[in-house]
């Protein structure tokens, strides 16, 4: 711990002000919640491994979509499940900036994957016969890794700048767990820079992803627009939809938690919001794709009957 970080050692997770009956329920509540947000993602996991016609780049994008939703909420909810049953929510310095770290890193992460599995719906729709070509298990290797990368490193970066922050006290993170906005509240005034720069690549992102997504799907909806069938439009528009679903609820709550401009009730509200991207979001994606794709259906048709087979 450098010099500047001496003066405080730990911090305290305000989290949620409730009477003790309440967060017993939560407790509850959130543990089923996280248990099945983790065997949701393991069942889809599970059944692109096994799948053989699930070997295919939208469902190896799918795959670490998966696996970085198990990751986010793995970073998130156990510490918050903890203070929910212990009166004493400190959380130290070092644990902090730790999931601080892995939170951005897994949040910049799926920005990323969503935005390849974007540009590979865009091929598929508008480059049907070179899908193949352009999409080889290479270039998705390629892909994969590059979102797995960026995310982390833009993460470093923004480990780097607080630990170089001055926190003078006070220790109270009015949140469920460190979050990067919350943590920098608490550093002296005179580091404005180093939170300027933090919270505008916290932005860029957010905006920079979404654009182009925006540029991919304007591609993907002029394309479907020249198809001439009514079953045309309806089989190009199902291979997009759970991507679109899932697009809708990550980045809608992301821009309104850092970018819509603060107010009174913004606090709660971002507690509220980040308790849904950390529980129900890995939560819902896989449902999304489970219940709206007809070929996870059939995988998942599949394996049960050679369940029953055994």
């Amino acid at each position: 711990m450098g010099v500047n970080q001496s003066w405080v050692t730990e911090f305290i997770l305000v989290g949620f002000q409730l009477s003790v009956e309440m967060e017993v329920l939560l407790f509850w509540i959130f543990s089923l919640l996280y248990i099945f947000s983790l065997l949701a993602n393991g069942m889809i996991l599970g059944l692109i491994c096994l799948d053989h016609s699930l070997h295919t780049p939208m469902y190896f994008f799918l795959s670490h979509l998966a696996i970085i939703d198990m990751s986010y909420a793995s970073n998130n909810v156990p510490k918050m499940l903890a203070n929910l049953m212990n009166k004493k929510r400190t959380i130290s310095f070092v644990p902090c900036i730790m999931q601080t770290y892995l939170y951005y890193a897994f949040a910049a992460a799926e920005c990323l994957i969503l935005v390849v599995m974007s540009y590979d719906r865009y091929v598929a729709i508008c480059h049907p016969l070179q899908y193949t070509v352009i999409m080889s298990w290479r270039v998705c290797t390629i892909l994969a890794v590059m979102s797995w990368s960026c995310g982390f490193a833009l993460s470093l970066v923004h480990a780097i700048l607080l630990l170089r922050l001055p926190f003078c006290g006070p220790r109270d993170v009015n949140h469920l767990f460190c979050e990067i906005l919350s943590i920098l509240k608490l550093a002296c005034a005179d580091t404005w820079v180093n939170q300027v720069v933090i919270f505008a690549t916290c932005v860029f992102v957010l905006v920079g992803p979404l654009c182009l997504m925006l540029v991919s799907y304007m591609h993907i909806f002029w394309a479907i627009l020249k198809i001439q069938t009514k079953e045309g439009h309806i089989k190009a528009f199902s291979t997009c939809s759970s991507h679109l679903c899932v697009v809708g609820l990550f980045f809608g709550i992301a821009m309104v938690v850092y970018i819509v401009p603060d107010s009174n009730q913004r606090e709660e509200q971002e507690k509220m919001l980040s308790l849904f991207h950390s529980v129900f979001n890995p939560m819902l994606n896989p449902l999304i794709y489970s219940l709206r794709n007809a070929q996870v259906k059939g995988a998942l048709h599949r394996a049960l009957q050679r369940t029953r087979s055994m």
